[in-house]
């Protein structure tokens, strides 16, 4: 049996725009530069994110207006599923998938309830883990969670952490969404919806004899590995 795992935003949410506006509303607050505070926190988790651009606050109210505005977010913001996620989703067996996220479940919960996608019995949030992306904890604590073994487990991510995340479980890692393949994925598709038919295949174990290396079919870039 196979089994893919899915990061949430940037990989089946398009919330971009709502991180960037939370991250300035937060850093306004703060009086700190917008730019420079989101681009921190692209690459830590919240309360590294703090430590780095106001090391003079009290990092848990920091955090608790970021929570704020986020729990605002889900409620009022305006954001839609990638194309391909609702089919894509609907598709997979129960028990096959899950979910492996840096925010928190309830957003998720609320985001996808807005966007129509239906949420998987194994949820991965940042409450559920001490060491987030690019540990491999996370994703190897979905794999547990659904009794899968690392090497049966396909990684769909969109962002270098979490690419990182995935390849140091030990397990296949494709990216989606970005223009240009993330260091490390096996395989690139430009978007969620290109990717659809291969991941569907790869749950129900049609796949190429080395998919790590080589494709399943024509419609990815196959990603050279180095030896």
């Amino acid at each position: 049996m196979r089994y893919a795992l899915f990061d949430v935003d940037g990989t089946l949410i398009d919330a971009v725009d709502n991180q960037r506006l939370v991250w300035r509303t937060w850093a306004e607050r703060y009086g700190l530069d917008p730019d420079e505070v989101y681009r921190v926190a692209l690459r830590t988790r919240p309360m590294e994110t703090f430590a780095q651009v106001s090391p003079d606050q009290d990092p848990r109210e920091c955090l608790a207006v970021l929570h704020e505005l986020e729990d605002e977010d889900v409620r009022s913001g305006s954001y839609t599923a990638f194309d391909g996620a609702v089919d894509l989703l609907n598709a997979l067996q129960p028990g096959t998938w899950a979910l492996v996220t840096s925010n928190y479940e309830h957003r998720v919960r609320g985001r996808f309830a807005r966007t129509g996608l239906p949420v998987p019995n194994v949820v991965v949030d940042a409450a559920a883990v001490a060491e987030g992306k690019p540990s491999p904890v996370p994703y190897l604590q979905a794999a547990a969670h659904l009794g899968a073994r690392p090497q049966d487990c396909l990684v769909i991510e969109d962002a270098p952490s979490g690419v990182q995340s995935g390849l140091r479980a030990g397990m296949t890692v494709w990216g989606v969404n970005t223009p240009a393949a993330v260091e490390g994925v096996h395989r690139h598709f430009g978007s969620l919806r290109e990717a659809v038919g291969d991941i569907l295949a790869f749950t129900s174990g049609v796949r190429s004899p080395d998919s790590q290396a080589v494709g399943g079919n024509r419609t990815g870039t196959i990603v050279p590995r180095l030896v």
